[in-house]
């Protein structure tokens, strides 16, 4: 056991955290995302389950022990809604209260297009998959540095 992580945080999600730099960037999805199909083209190549985590809980953990990238204007990016994209749903508002509080500050999060974001998905580092049943709990938080 470890003194101070949280209990969320499994030794391969500590692994992945560690092995990333800054400006990589972490996707973490909500169970309707195509989490595998996206995580295949990661560096990673494989998902990372948080089984019991809602978006926030797991957020709140991942935030714990990875900083938001400070040199970026929207270090968190989200999927906007099909159809509507102007419209916050409860998992963008929640992401955005985690990352605040997480951050100490005020921290922009950036709405993609629905296809646009599946693109820059396949380009992150890897995939977090929560069991948070959505809707468009998708997010791509990118690292900074400590």
């Amino acid at each position: 056991m470890l003194k101070g992580l949280d209990r969320a945080l499994s030794a391969e999600m500590l692994g992945m955290l560690m092995a990333m730099g800054h400006g990589d960037d972490l996707l973490i999805c909500d169970v309707n995302h195509p989490a595998a199909s996206i995580a295949r083209h990661t560096v990673h190549g494989r998902v990372i389950d948080m089984a019991g985590c809602d978006l926030p809980r797991a957020a709140e953990a991942i935030l714990s022990v990875m900083p938001l990238d400070a040199f970026v204007p929207a270090p968190v990016k989200r999927m906007k809604v099909v159809g509507d994209p102007d419209r916050l749903m409860p998992a963008h508002e929640r992401m955005q209260e985690v990352a605040d509080r997480a951050e100490g500050r005020p921290v922009l999060v950036e709405a993609l297009e629905r296809f646009d974001f599946y693109a820059a998905a396949r380009q992150a580092f890897a995939v977090v998959r929560t069991s948070d049943p959505g809707p468009y709990g998708c997010f791509i938080l990118r690292k900074g540095v400590v």
